[in-house]
C-alpha cells in the first residue's frame, strides 16, 4: 500500500500551489476529493492551451483526485461539505484569509466538528500581518520577495523566473507541514492548523542574498548566468549552444584546466585561487571564450566529464524531457484518460523504496465523482444501507 492509503483529503484549492500539494498526497495513496463549484470548476480548466478541449495546465496539476461539485453558497452544498469534513483527515484551502469564515468553514469552526483534522491554509501572505488580505499570485510574490531583483542580466531589468516557482515551493512546504501535523496527531490525537504563505516560501529560498545582506549590509545584484561567489561557475558558449560548468572548489579548478588543455591557467597569478579569479573574472572569461569557441557541446562535455568536472547542456524543455535519465526515474509517465486516450504527465519526484507513489487516476472531469462520493457518504450515514449495493450511476 502507498504510505497515505486510508487518508481522506478535502481539496478546496484552485490554480497551482494547493492543487500541486493535493496531487502529491493523492499520488502517495490519499483519497483526494477536489471540491469544485458546479459551473466552471477550478479556474485552470479554462486556461489555454488545450488538449482535446481539456486544459493542459489543469491536466498537469490534478491527477490522483476525484472531482465533487458543490455550491457552498447553498444550504445543501454547505451541509454536504460539513458532512464530508467530518469524514476527512486533511483539508487544504487557498481562500483569501477570512473568506472561509464568512462561509462557516474557518479552522476554529471546523475543528469543533473534527478535532483530528489537519487543516492547511495556503495564501499569498499568510494568516497574519498587514498584507494578509491581499491576493497571492506567483508573479506578484516574485517581485515582492526580492527574487526578481537577483534574477536577470546585470545590465537588464529585474526578471521573473520562467515557472511559478513560489507556488511550487508553497505546495511542497504545505505537504511537509501536513505530514508533520499528521505525525503530531499520531502522538496527541489532535489535528492543527498549518499556515503556509507564498511570500514565506520564496523568502526561505533567498538564503544567499539574505545572508550576504545581513553580514555586509550590501545587496547582491543580478549576475545573469554567473555565480555571485564562484568562477568559472557559469554558462560558456560553444559552437552549437551553451554548456553550464560548475567549478566549485580548487581541486575542480585544476581538473578543469587539464580538461580544456590549458594547464597554464592553474598557475597564472591572476587565476590561482577563486578569490583571484573573481577579481579577474573578465580576463578569465576572455581566455575561456577563445579556447572553447571551436568546441561543440558534446566535445566540451566529454572532456569535462572525463576529468570529473560538473557540467551539463543548457537544454530546451523538449530536450530535457527527452533525456533518458528522466525516463529511468519515471519522471515522465503515461496515463489513460477517458476523453483524450493516453496523456503524458510529469511523474512524482519523491521516490520511496518500499511504498512508492502510485499514479493511476487521471485528472477528473468536472463533477465526475460527485454521485459516487455522495452515495458513499449516504451509506456511511445510514447503517442499514449496504455500501456495495448503492447505485452510483446518474
Amino acid at each position: 500500500m502507498p504510505p497515505l492509503h486510508g487518508l481522506r483529503v478535502i481539496d478546496l484549492t484552485r490554480v497551482l500551489a494547493g492543487p500541486y500539494c493535493a496531487m502529491l498526497l493523492g499520488d502517495m495513496g490519499a483519497e483526494v476529493l477536489k471540491i469544485e463549484e458546479p459551473v466552471h470548476g477550478d479556474d485552470t480548466r479554462a486556461w489555454a492551451p488545450f488538449q482535446g478541449g481539456v486544459s493542459t495546465f489543469f491536466l498537469g496539476m490534478n491527477r490522483s483526485k476525484k472531482s465533487v461539485t458543490l455550491d457552498l453558497k447553498t444550504a445543501d452544498g454547505a451541509d454536504t461539505l460539513r458532512r464530508l469534513i467530518r469524514t476527512a483527515d486533511i483539508l487544504i484551502e487557498t481562500f483569501r484569509p477570512g473568506s472561509l469564515k464568512k462561509l462557516g468553514f474557518d479552522y476554529e469552526t471546523v475543528r469543533a466538528w473534527n478535532p483530528q483534522l489537519v487543516f492547511c491554509s495556503i495564501s499569498g501572505y499568510g494568516q497574519q500581518g498587514p498584507k494578509r488580505d491581499l491576493p497571492g499570485y506567483d508573479a506578484v510574490i516574485q517581485g515582492e520577495s526580492g527574487l526578481m531583483h537577483v534574477t536577470g542580466a546585470p545590465d537588464g531589468p529585474p526578471t521573473r523566473v520562467g515557472v511559478a516557482i513560489t507556488d511550487y515551493l508553497a505546495g511542497l512546504y504545505a505537504m511537509n507541514g501536513i505530514l508533520l501535523a499528521l505525525r503530531d496527531r499520531d502522538e496527541t490525537g489532535l489535528g492543527q492548523h498549518v499556515d503556509i504563505a507564498l511570500l514565506d516560501a520564496m523568502t526561505s529560498a533567498l538564503a544567499l542574498p539574505a545572508n550576504v545582506l545581513f553580514a555586509t549590509g550590501q545587496e547582491l545584484g543580478r549576475e545573469g548566468n554567473d555565480h555571485h561567489s564562484l568562477t568559472p561557475y557559469e554558462a560558456v558558449t560553444v559552437t552549437d549552444g551553451l554548456v553550464m560548468v560548475a567549478v566549485g572548489n580548487q581541486r575542480l579548478w585544476h581538473q578543469f584546466c587539464q580538461a580544456i588543455e590549458q594547464p597554464e591557467l592553474a598557475t597564472d597569478p591572476r587565476f590561482v585561487t577563486n578569490t583571484d579569479r573573481m577579481q579577474h573574472r573578465a580576463e578569465l572569461k576572455t581566455r575561456l571564450a577563445a579556447c572553447l569557441a571551436g568546441l561543440t557541446r558534446d566535445e566540451l562535455i566529454g572532456r569535462l566529464r572525463a576529468h570529473a568536472v560538473p557540467c551539463g547542456q543548457v537544454r530546451t524543455v523538449a530536450e530535457a524531457l527527452a533525456e533518458p535519465q528522466l525516463a529511468a526515474r519515471d519522471m515522465v509517465v503515461e496515463l489513460a484518460h477517458p476523453e483524450l486516450g493516453t496523456v503524458r504527465l510529469l511523474g512524482n519526484p519523491i521516490k520511496l523504496s518500499r511504498s512508492p507513489a502510485v499514479i493511476h487516476r487521471p485528472p477528473p472531469g468536472l463533477g465526475e465523482h460527485t454521485v459516487e462520493v455522495l452515495a458513499e457518504l449516504a451509506a456511511d450515514a445510514d447503517p442499514d444501507v449496504e455500501r456495495d449495493t448503492v447505485d452510483i450511476t446518474e
